[in-house]
């Protein structure tokens, strides 16, 4: 059977993707990346916003449309928290709940009468992630969360917090590492919690990776900023360890991360980064921002934009505030106009953009390891283009230079020019 894996959202669904691609695997079947040619198609859905579920909605109506011979398997955060809707679009043949996400496999084969092994069965000759052109692996080291941030529909839709064991974490890093995967990217809805429910923590989890196992570069999902313990930074002293967070602000006015239920003030933000950008060259910080929150004065957003434009990031993602029924935050009063959100987020795309191209311009000159992933179009000259990323999270392309076949391999590059969302090098 020929299967086609899906997703909208968060690099956890992405892990997600990449466990149900290896369970496939194994009971003999085939992953692939064209949607014409599948059997069965697994969609993992997202509903972090209103725009999200309805992008969801969208793939789904699209992926029957264009292969409605396919058995379609909806799961994700849009499927949990609207599973009758779900059931209910065209060409859904069956909804599976976050909370029933493990066993996701095992139920696709049994109630879709897919469960008798194929005549050929055999152990996977390609890792999935190569067939669907990916050369880093994304791992859910753990799912919920404890936190109730008041605009956070994930929490609702994931559930309790449960973390992996090591054991299972490094077994799963080795046998990608095994299969020429060169960077991990360890993730969870509430990744700073990990351990909570077994007696474990996070800086144990990245000491035991980097000990026990050979993979090259190892990166953290999104961290609360919160949670980071005292030792935390010193684990970058291993260069394996990339010298990158992604830490949520999601605004810069103490008094709105009061009504999120933010339990991390500015000030404390602000010596997290300044730790890390002290203790860790080239350490590269980027965030989240939520845009228009319920009764964001005037005020607040320019104490907000302020903050953000004094701390520096090297990249945000910004959202305009989308209400969700079931958050707390739905039920504040004052909502802001979509007017003013968009001329807020419009004013802070641009503020982004700046700040991305200053950090960029701090880091040129300098020779970093890079992970070619991806190859491209062709250069005038005929040769190929590659796509990278730096340890501290920088694309980098190679535009035609002739340096042999460079995907998948980690070699030095020397920062040359930003040009076209991308740093050029030499």
């Amino acid at each position: 059977m020929l299967i086609h894996l899906r997703t909208l959202g968060c690099r956890l669904n992405e892990a997600e993707l990449e466990t149900w691609a290896q369970a496939f695997q194994k009971a003999g079947h085939q992953i692939t990346r064209e949607l014409a040619q599948a059997n069965l198609v697994i969609i993992n859905s997202c509903a972090v916003t209103q725009d999200a579920a309805r992008k969801s909605r969208q793939l789904i109506r699209r992926i029957h449309r264009d292969n409605p011979t396919a058995k379609l398997v909806v799961s994700g955060c849009y499927a949990t928290l609207n599973e009758d809707e779900a059931a209910q679009l065209m060409g859904v043949d069956l909804v599976i709940s976050n909370k029933d996400k493990a066993q996701l496999v095992e139920q696709t084969l049994s109630q879709l009468n897919f469960d008798s092994m194929p005549a050929m069965s055999t152990e996977p000759a390609e890792h999935s992630l190569f067939s669907r052109g990916r050369q880093r692996a994304f791992i859910k080291v753990q799912d919920g969360c404890r936190y109730r941030c008041t605009f956070c529909i994930v929490t609702v839709a994931r559930g309790e917090e449960q973390s992996r064991t090591i054991e299972a974490v490094i077994d799963e890093i080795n046998t990608l590492h095994q299969q020429g995967i060169n960077e991990v990217i360890l993730t969870g809805v509430h990744l700073g919690g990990y351990g909570s429910d077994i007696d474990c923590d996070l800086s144990t989890l990245i000491r035991t990776i980097l000990d026990k196992t050979e993979i090259p570069r190892l990166r953290l999902g999104s961290l609360e900023p919160w949670e980071l313990p005292e030792d935390f930074f010193s684990l970058f002293k291993n260069p394996r360890l990339m010298p990158h967070l992604h830490l949520p602000l999601q605004s810069g006015s103490d008094s709105v991360l009061r009504r999120m239920a933010r339990r991390c003030k500015t000030e404390e933000f602000a010596a997290i980064v300044a730790k890390a950008r002290e203790e860790i060259p080239h350490f590269n910080v980027t965030t989240d921002v939520i845009v228009g929150f319920p009764s964001e004065s005037e005020e607040e957003w320019q104490q907000s934009f302020e903050f953000i434009k004094q701390v520096g990031f090297g990249d945000m993602h910004i959202f305009s505030y989308s209400h969700r029924e079931g958050t707390k935050a739905a039920t504040l009063a004052n909502p802001v106009n979509n007017e003013v959100k968009k001329q807020r987020s419009k004013q802070l795309h641009e503020l982004a953009a700046q700040m991305k191209q200053d950090f960029i311009q701090t880091q040129l000159g300098e020779s970093f390891s890079v992970l070619w992933e991806s190859q491209r179009e062709s250069s005038e000259e005929g040769k190929p283009s590659y796509f990278g990323y730096t340890p501290n999270y920088l694309r980098v392309a190679n535009m035609g230079v002739d340096s042999g076949d460079l995907e998948n391999t980690i070699c030095s590059a020397t920062l040359d020019v930003a040009i076209e969302g991308a740093v050029l090098v030499r």
